[in-house]
């Protein structure tokens, strides 16, 4: 069992984000820290760092809108 990427709550009112690109491939090796993905949320895109260090294993696609909370991949 893996770490979670989960969609953050980046604001008071952020319902949902969209993934608009993961800047590692799947399968690819990440360090905790390192860019993951950028999240998009109120015309704002913020980049979203891994929260461990391993595989990215990516479960959802980007472009598309996921609410908070949301698991998008996991980190193995």
């Amino acid at each position: 069992m893996g770490s979670p990427i989960n969609i953050p709550k980046l604001g008071w009112t952020m319902e949902e984000g969209t993934l608009a690109e993961w800047l590692v491939d799947d399968g690819a090796a990440v360090a905790a820290g390192e860019p993951l993905y950028l999240l998009e949320s109120d015309k704002v895109e913020n980049e979203i760092e891994a929260p461990a260090s391993g595989v990215v294993r990516q479960a959802k696609k980007a472009g598309e809108s996921y609410p908070v909370g949301t698991e998008i991949g996991t980190i193995d």
